[in-house]
């Protein structure tokens, strides 16, 4: 059996050198975790507020208006913007059609 003193210290060492890299590389991966959340925190506070009201338009994007969505509507499309409430508002007057799922003209209060 092979139980020097000296040996054993070297590898106890050794183990330490291994174990000391691997510390300082996972405290790089929670610094780095650290910050990439700190970022995605700072885009969730700087992104804009949602808005009010939805205008979908058409499959031509310089045709008329398809529908008028509440902002939070799950069924507006991709090409629909943002708008406030006295666009949303003249949109239906001008007869564009409100969302059959969200209601916004029952929302804005506006009868035909």
């Amino acid at each position: 059996m092979n139980d020097s003193g000296a040996s054993r210290l070297a590898l106890l060492r050794f183990l330490a050198r291994v174990q000391e890299r691997d510390l300082a590389r996972t405290r790089r991966w929670i610094a780095d975790e650290e910050r990439r959340e700190s970022e995605h925190q700072r885009g969730i506070e700087r992104r804009p507020p949602a808005p009010e009201w939805l205008i979908e338009l058409g499959l031509n994007r310089t045709g008329a208006p398809v529908y008028v969505h509440a902002g939070d509507c799950w069924n507006a499309g991709k090409r629909s913007r943002g708008v406030g409430r006295a666009r949303a508002l003249r949109a239906l007057a001008d007869g564009v059609k409100a969302c059959p799922q969200c209601r916004p003209d029952s929302v804005l209060g506006f009868l035909d």
